[in-house]
């Protein structure tokens, strides 16, 4: 990429480089929908294998929406960016059938550190759960590129 790559373009090349090697958000059937700097939305259909013994989708599969949302998000910027802290309230089971999205919004982000919200609904649109996340920028870009915001 150029010296002129814009803030969209570069959450974008981002993103598509990061799905290309996130064989755990592939194999859940996580699709990216939508992708800004500071923000990703993603989605994934909940299956059957995914329900817990009150046949209900397992929290760890939503928190992995969830988590996989942030990480869209935080790593929007060409720098490589990994999650220190998360936590999750769930306000309503996910079923099989239901298609979830998960959409992560930068709340603050300041030097090495940000805070990421992330909201995952279904397909009714009905708060399944929210999400905290708290980023922490470490060594390192997805692609070479001078100039990309620190």
């Amino acid at each position: 990429m150029s010296g002129q790559t814009t803030d969209q373009q570069r959450a974008e090349t981002c993103a598509h480089l990061m799905m290309e090697k996130d064989t755990a958000s592939q194999s859940l059937g996580m699709t990216i929908v939508s992708v800004a700097p500071g923000a990703a939305s993603l989605s994934m259909p909940v299956t059957d294998q995914m329900l817990n013994g009150h046949g209900m989708c397992h929290g760890g599969f939503i928190f992995m929406l969830a988590d996989s949302a942030f990480a869209f998000a935080c790593n929007s910027y060409n720098r490589i960016t990994v999650a220190q802290q998360n936590q999750i309230t769930y306000l309503q089971p996910g079923a099989a059938g239901d298609h979830l999205t998960a959409t992560a919004t930068e709340v603050s982000r300041s030097g090495r550190s940000g805070v990421y919200d992330v909201e995952v609904t279904n397909q009714k649109n009905e708060k399944i759960a929210v999400f905290r996340g708290l980023s922490r920028t470490v060594k390192g870009q997805h692609y070479p590129e001078d100039g990309a915001p620190e």
